[in-house]
């Protein structure tokens, strides 16, 4: 009996501690959040390109998560950019809404989206062994590219058109290559 006693006794004590260290560890990690978010929303209330009354912020396990209103699409990636930047967040997710959209932003966003698509596509067929790169004129507007140029055969032509269509940001291939008529 005393031994049951004594075997129960320990038993609740080993098991009222693991409870209390179990404790004490989410304390710390809610507490880590807290800080984290106090930190967040004071980085977005000095930002004076912000109105950080119109973005609220989430802390779950050192990944902030972003809500509201902001202006623009700059704003929207200055906020999550000002986050990232925090020692001690782990991730940033975005969900900011954009109240009007700057069209000079969108045509530049673009017209630079563009720019680095006929860029990638070029430079995969020029680095494509199977491939003549400098046969083939790459042309990207709106994320249609346009390739233009003459191939050996209808095997390269199909190789070069999975190479733009496989490039990220492309919306659509046209093909004006031609095959070589030996």
């Amino acid at each position: 009996m005393k031994n049951t006693t004594t075997l129960a006794l320990t038993t609740l004590l080993v098991g009222s501690i693991s409870l209390n260290v179990a404790a004490a560890q989410d304390w710390k990690d809610d507490a880590k959040d807290a800080w984290l978010d106090g930190k967040a929303e004071t980085t977005l209330l000095l930002n004076t390109n912000l109105n950080s009354f119109d973005i609220m912020t989430d802390v779950k396990n050192g990944h902030v998560t972003l809500t509201g209103q902001v202006e623009s699409s700059v704003d929207k990636a200055l906020a999550a950019e000002l986050i990232k930047s925090l020692d001690g967040v782990k991730g940033v997710d975005n969900k900011l809404t954009v109240m009007k959209e700057d069209e000079g932003t969108n045509e530049v966003v673009k017209t630079l989206t563009d720019s680095k698509v006929a860029t990638v596509v070029k430079t995969r067929l020029l680095f494509s062994t199977d491939v003549s790169g400098t046969q083939i004129n790459v042309d990207v507007a709106d994320g249609v590219v346009t390739l233009q140029g003459e191939v050996a055969s209808d095997a390269e032509r199909q190789l070069v058109l999975t190479i733009a269509k496989n490039t990220d940001d492309v919306k659509k291939v046209v093909d004006k290559i031609k095959v070589k008529t030996s």
